[in-house]
C-alpha cells in the first residue's frame, strides 16, 4: 500500500494538469501498474490530497483492554465455549451475571461486547486459549502421576471380598450427542453382594463427586471399604485420592481399555444407559 501511495502522489499532480487525451493515457498506465479498477483509479487521481495508508491507525482499534478483560470473564463463565456460541450467549449472560453481582460493566463496554462478531471474539481470546492449552498439558501430566500412584485391581484379584468393596462408574445422560453439558449418574456396585447405589451429578467435577460420595456413604448398608474406578480423569485426581485417604477407603483402578476389570459396574451402566 505504501508503494501505491507513492505512485499515486507522483502521478496525481501530473494527471490534474494534463489535457483530456493525456489524462486518458495517464489513467490507463496508472491502473495497469497499480492493479486498481479503472474507476477507482480515476477517483484517486481526482483527489486534492493523497492519504498515506501505510501509517499506523491507532484510532481503528475498537476493542480495548477493558473489553478484552470483560470478554475473558464471560468466556470463563460459559465454560470456554467457541466464539460462535459465545456470541449468541453474551446477550443472555451479561444480564444474568450482573443480576448476581458477578459482573459490572460500563455502558460503552457493554455496547462493544454486544457488537463484537464471533470471529473477533475468537481472535481476542486466542492468547488466552493458548495459555489455557499450556495449563491443560500440565493438568494431564498431573493426572497421569496420580494414575500411576493408584494400584490396579483386575477382575481376577477380588478373591471373594467382604461387602463394602464397590466398583464405581459414571453414566452420561447425553442422548445421541456427547457435546455440551449434561447430567451424570454415579453408580456404585458392591462386588460381593451386587448392591447398587446411584446418585446424580449435575456435571463432571471432582469436588462435586467427593461431596456426593460423602453424602452417599451413610446410605450404604455396610461400611465403604474400597473404591474401584476406571481411569477417567474425574476419578484420577488429587481430590478423589485425598478423599479416599481421609475416609480410609482403599482406592484402586482398572486397567485401561479392559472393561472386564469392572464387570459389576459396567453391567449396571449398560442397564441404566
Amino acid at each position: 500500500m505504501g508503494t501505491r501511495d507513492e505512485l499515486l502522489e507522483a502521478v496525481a499532480a501530473r494527471y490534474r494538469g494534463a489535457t483530456r487525451a493525456e489524462k486518458g493515457r495517464i489513467l490507463t498506465e496508472f491502473a495497469e501498474i497499480s492493479g486498481y479498477h479503472r474507476k477507482h483509479a480515476e477517483r484517486l487521481l481526482r483527489r486534492d490530497h493523497v492519504v498515506d495508508r501505510s501509517e499506523p491507525r491507532p484510532g481503528r482499534r475498537v476493542y480495548d483492554e477493558a473489553v478484552r478483560e470483560a470478554l475473558v470473564v464471560l468466556w470463563e463463565a460459559s465454560d470456554r465455549i467457541c466464539g460462535k456460541r459465545l456470541k449468541a450467549l453474551i446477550p443472555l449472560l451479561i444480564p444474568a451475571m450482573e443480576r448476581h453481582d458477578h459482573l459490572e460493566l460500563d455502558e460503552d463496554v457493554r455496547v462493544r461486547l454486544l457488537k463484537m462478531s464471533a470471529a473477533t471474539i475468537d481472535r481476542v481470546l486466542a492468547p488466552v486459549r493458548a495459555a489455557g492449552s499450556a495449563d491443560k498439558r500440565w493438568r494431564t501430566a498431573h493426572s497421569s502421576a496420580v494414575r500411576r500412584s493408584v494400584p490396579i485391581r483386575t477382575y481376577a484379584d477380588w478373591d471373594d471380598p467382604a461387602p463394602g468393596y464397590m466398583e464405581a462408574d459414571l453414566v452420561a445422560h447425553s442422548g445421541p450427542s456427547a457435546s455440551g453439558s449434561f447430567v451424570q449418574t454415579l453408580t456404585l456396585t458392591d462386588v460381593a453382594t451386587g448392591w447398587t447405589e446411584c446418585a446424580p451429578l449435575l456435571f463432571r467435577e471432582q469436588r462435586l463427586l467427593s461431596e456426593v460420595m460423602t453424602a452417599l456413604r451413610p446410605a450404604l448398608p455396610f461400611p465403604l471399604l474400597g473404591f474401584d474406578t476406571n481411569n477417567d480423569s474425574v476419578f484420577m485426581n488429587e481430590t478423589i485420592r485425598g478423599w479416599c485417604e481421609a475416609a480410609q477407603v482403599e482406592f484402586t483402578r482398572s486397567r485401561p481399555y479392559r472393561k472386564n476389570d469392572q464387570a459389576q459396574s459396567y453391567v449396571r451402566k449398560l442397564v441404566m444407559a
